[in-house]
């Protein structure tokens, strides 16, 4: 093999270990994220909330929780730093690519458990928990895929 083929199989198997330590960040992340979300989410029904809005206020604070975790933990594992950019920069930048994915998450899970409402409404009914988790798993592989792309094209040194 050429110099050209080891570089392009090198930056392949770069790629697949960087993407491997995302998914194992990112996995430990959502536990954080779900387990926060399911329990806000029982909460707040308990409170009166409805079940997309317990959803979304669920979702609110797991995003916010996961969020410093999944910050350190990449930055430390999956992408390399950038040499221009502070932490406080690089924190900033984390976090509005976050927030854009925050508003992916909150808009799959309002409009995921209506859609489900509409299609199946006694399932909503009898079964708040099982529905917000479908839909929350859901629209965490959407806003995996989104956080992966953006992050890797803005964070990570080039």
């Amino acid at each position: 093999m050429d110099k050209e083929n080891i570089s392009k199989e090198d930056k392949k198997k770069k790629l697949i270990a960087q993407v491997l330590k995302f998914g194992v960040v990112g996995g430990l992340s959502f536990l954080i994220d779900f387990v926060i979300t399911m329990a806000v989410s029982a909460i707040s029904r308990s409170l009166g909330a409805d079940v997309a809005t317990a959803a979304t206020v669920g979702g609110l604070f797991g995003f916010c929780i996961s969020l410093i975790f999944n910050y350190f933990m990449s930055m430390k594992f999956v992408f390399e730093r950038r040499d221009d950019l502070d932490r406080k920069r690089e924190f900033a930048i984390f976090t509005l690519l976050s927030l854009i994915g925050l508003g992916i998450n909150e808009l799959i899970l309002y409009f995921g458990v209506i859609v489900f409402d509409k299609v199946a409404p006694s399932i909503v009914s009898e079964y708040p928990s099982a529905v917000t988790a479908v839909v929350k798993m859901f629209a965490t592989g959407v806003v995996m895929v989104y956080n992966f792309i953006s992050r890797k094209m803005t964070l990570e040194k080039k």
